[in-house]
C-alpha cells in the first residue's frame, strides 16, 4: 500500500512539473506577443495565475509528503523520544485541523463557483480553478491521517530520516 501511495506522490509530482512547463509556456508566448508582434494577448497573465495557484497547491501535497515545510526541527530533535513523539502528535494534529479546513472550504467553494467563467477565457470554468483546494486538500489530509496514524501506534519515522538541502552550493 505504501509502495502505491509513493508511485500516487510521483505522479503528483510529475503533475506539478507539467504545470510549471506550461506555466512558463504561458508567460513565454505572452512576452513573444507583446514585445516581438507588439500584439498582446488579453489572456495569458490570468491564465499563468491560475497555473501558479495550482502549481502551489500540488506541490505543497509533495512537500508535505517528503516533509519538507518549514518546522523546528533543530528544536524538537533536541528533545526525548516520547516528548517528540507528544509534540509531533500535536503538531500534525493541528496540521490535520487546518487540512480539514481547507478541504471542506474549498469544496464548498468550489460548488458555490459552479458555472462561473474566467474573466478573460470564458471556456475555463472557476469551479475548475477552485478544484485544487479540496482535491490538495483531501491529499493533504489523507497524507496526514497516515501520519498521525503512525506517530500514535510508533511506526512512524523519526524526523531527521532524509537529510534535508541546507541551501549549500557545495551539495
Amino acid at each position: 500500500m505504501n509502495r502505491l501511495f509513493q508511485r500516487f506522490i510521483k505522479l503528483v509530482e510529475w503533475w506539478a512539473v507539467l504545470l510549471l512547463i506550461m506555466m512558463v509556456a504561458v508567460v513565454l508566448l505572452g512576452v513573444f506577443f507583446r514585445y516581438v508582434l507588439n500584439a498582446s494577448l488579453a489572456w495569458y497573465d490570468e491564465f499563468a495565475s491560475y497555473l501558479l495557484v495550482w502549481l502551489t497547491f500540488y506541490g505543497a501535497v509533495v512537500a508535505l509528503y517528503r516533509r519538507r515545510h518549514i518546522g523546528f526541527e533543530v528544536v524538537v530533535n533536541r528533545l526525548l523520544p516520547k516528548t517528540r513523539r507528544i509534540i509531533d502528535f500535536v503538531a500534525e494534529s493541528f496540521v490535520l485541523g487546518f487540512q480539514i479546513v481547507l478541504f471542506y472550504y474549498g469544496w464548498y467553494l468550489t460548488r458555490k463557483m459552479g458555472d462561473e467563467t474566467a474573466v478573460s477565457l470564458i471556456w475555463i470554468k472557476m469551479s475548475w480553478v477552485y478544484s485544487a483546494l479540496p482535491i490538495t486538500g483531501g491529499l493533504m489530509l489523507l497524507i496526514s491521517l497516515i501520519r498521525l496514524i503512525g506517530i500514535a501506534f510508533l511506526n512512524e519515522k523519526q524526523r531527521g530520516d532524509q537529510a534535508a538541502w541546507s541551501g549549500s552550493s557545495s551539495e
